[in-house]
């Protein structure tokens, strides 16, 4: 008699290369998961390999290879997996031969470019992209004119601004403004900036300079932790290197011990 380790169903679904595990969950609740031909809604709900899984009418299995690719994602392209009005997909952007479903580690938004990660690995992504990790991530930010230096000192003390951009209004979800601030900030020319965020928040570098009304003419992710852009092409991949994937899987692992 055949014995299976059974898990929790967003958890499968992470290590099947759906999603990462929060994406999973939310799959889960909007009732796009089947088990045995049933639809499931229950996040607590166990499955194992012997389980016939579907999501969307697709049939998933646990993946047996992992992957982990970074990629330099050029502006106009979005990290999603699919979307209604027809953008490109940096998804798309990877070799066309790997057989896993892979998605993002966390996101760049359309307007800006660099570096992004690839894994069907959900532990993984779950690890990298929880507040937690403190996984810095450094950003050239170039602005159509020259860069005041009040902007750098109060983005590094912290600013406090509301749900619009440039705007001091109360955030409808805790009622307070936000806090946005960044772990380093370097003055690289009269009109550009390296920026170290570490718990980086929704268009976050967009909307402080919106707020001092400024406007980039580029935004670029640099580097991961201790994954660098370097020299990848953009639009181009590569796998990460063993050195690299130790190197994240130690922050990962000293900052949640």
């Amino acid at each position: 008699m055949n014995s299976y380790k059974t898990e929790r169903l967003q958890a499968f679904l992470a290590h099947a290369g759906v999603a990462s595990r929060r994406a999973s969950e939310r799959l889960i609740l909007e009732g796009r998961v089947t088990v045995n031909g049933g639809v499931v809604t229950e996040l607590g709900t166990k499955v194992s390999d012997a389980d016939a899984v579907s999501v969307d009418g697709i049939p998933v299995r646990r993946e047996t290879v992992m992957r982990y690719l970074a990629l330099h994602k050029p502006p106009g392209y979005i990290c999603a997996s699919s979307d209604p009005q027809g953008r490109p997909l940096a998804l798309d952007l990877l070799p066309a031969g790997i057989g896993e479903r892979l998605y993002s580690v966390g996101r760049l938004d359309y307007e800006s470019s660099g570096l992004i990660l690839f894994t069907n690995d959900g532990d993984f992504a779950a690890k990298i992209g929880h507040p937690r990790a403190n996984i810095e991530k450094e950003y050239v930010v170039k602005a159509t004119r020259p860069i005041p230096d009040t902007l750098a000192e109060r983005f590094a003390k912290g600013i406090r601004l509301g749900i619009r951009l440039g705007l001091r209004l109360e955030d409808p979800q805790t009622g307070r403004t936000a806090l946005f601030q960044a772990a380093s900030i370097k003055r690289i020319a009269p009109d550009a900036l390296s920026v170290i965020l570490v718990e980086g928040k929704n268009r976050e570098i967009r909307r402080v300079f919106s707020h001092f009304h400024l406007h980039i003419s580029s935004l670029r992710r640099i580097r991961i932790g201790p994954v660098l852009l370097a020299g990848l092409p953009e639009g181009a991949s590569r796998p990460l290197t063993p050195h690299e994937l130790s190197a994240l899987s130690a922050l990962i692992e000293g900052r949640n011990s």
